[in-house]
């Protein structure tokens, strides 16, 4: 998420519209459009959503993982992973 009207100076086109659950539990409906995202010397690319003028910007984990970086909730910290997963990890719950 960034604010839309940065998005729109950079030339980040409107796709459409889904909606989404923020934080707080709050549902709210919001433009998207698709990007090329540069983080910590990686590149990828993704759906970005246009946000409220002057909202914090926001690095979901989809666009991190994408490029092999995890969050570590203990410490707070990123993390590069050796390699990209490329395979699905069943829960308990997935036989």
């Amino acid at each position: 998420m960034a604010p839309a009207d940065e998005l729109e100076k950079i030339g980040i086109r409107k796709e459409g519209k889904m909606v989404y659950e923020l934080a707080d539990g709050t549902i709210r409906e919001y433009h998207y459009g698709l990007a090329r995202i540069e983080f910590m010397g990686e590149i990828t690319a993704g759906r970005v959503i246009f946000g409220e003028k002057g909202c914090e910007p926001l690095l979901g984990v989809t666009a991190l993982e994408s490029v092999g970086i995890t969050v570590d909730p203990a410490n707070r910290t990123l993390k590069r992973l050796p390699a990209i997963p490329l395979k699905h990890v069943l829960s308990g719950s997935e036989g």
